[in-house]
């Protein structure tokens, strides 16, 4: 088991794009890094690219729609580290860009829920034991202000045109679990947020967007 001293982070979704970024920043600041990837090899290939610029990372599979894969990774981490002391759940899909409500799928609207909210209570719940033993343990979920009602309803609010409800309402949702697992925790060393990195480049937020990666995961929480 590594030593205990060393902080030890886990990253959903973290073999490209924004949880990349969140990646080589967190181990930029010595800690150790798990890029959890539901794919092994595209897990094993960012790690492989952050270790040659020196930093400590390591991939493991995670596939935050599959519990065995979920409980897999724990175990593997308890069995390694003993303690997790951040979780960033950052795993996430859009679906329904541009889709008028009245146009979209039930199918889209469960796929989507499927991981934006209910993969990232599961890795949540049963990574919270071992964050339990960090002594300032840390959970970030990855938002977006477009799970804003009051940003939904305003007319001038950049986001009020947006269409999306599937994505828009999972990470309303997705807010909501920060906020009462924030409350259950208040009186631990854990502090739980949700982070908006704004709309950055990357494969979800397309080239067109004004913000990079670098810029989101710079994200204060």
């Amino acid at each position: 088991m590594q030593s205990n001293d060393k902080k030890i982070a886990l990253v959903t979704g973290a073999n490209k794009g924004l949880g990349f970024e969140i990646s080589r920043q967190l181990a930029k600041q010595e800690i150790t890094v798990l890029i959890g990837a539901r794919d092994e090899s595209k897990g094993a290939e960012a790690a492989e690219k952050l270790q040659a610029e020196g930093l400590d990372v390591q991939s493991i599979k995670l596939d935050v729609t599959d519990t065995s894969t979920i409980e897999t990774a724990g175990k593997k981490i308890e069995e390694r580290f003993g303690k997790l002391d951040i979780l960033v759940n950052n795993a996430g899909i859009i679906l329904d860009w541009g889709v008028n409500p009245s146009d979209l799928e039930l199918n889209v609207l469960k796929q989507t829920f499927e991981t934006n909210l209910f993969g990232a209570f599961a890795v949540l719940k049963a990574m919270l034991p071992l964050i339990r033993k960090s002594n300032a343990g840390r959970i970030v979920n990855m938002s977006s202000t477009l799970g804003s009602l009051t940003d939904t309803l305003d007319p001038n609010s950049h986001y009020f045109e947006f269409k999306g409800l599937s994505y828009q309402a999972s990470k309303a949702a997705l807010n909501e679990i920060t906020a009462q697992f924030a409350k259950e925790l208040a009186n631990t060393p854990i502090k739980v947020n949700s982070a908006c990195p704004g709309w950055v480049q990357t494969d979800m937020g397309s080239a067109d967007a004004p913000g990079t990666v670098e810029e989101g995961a710079d994200t204060p929480v």
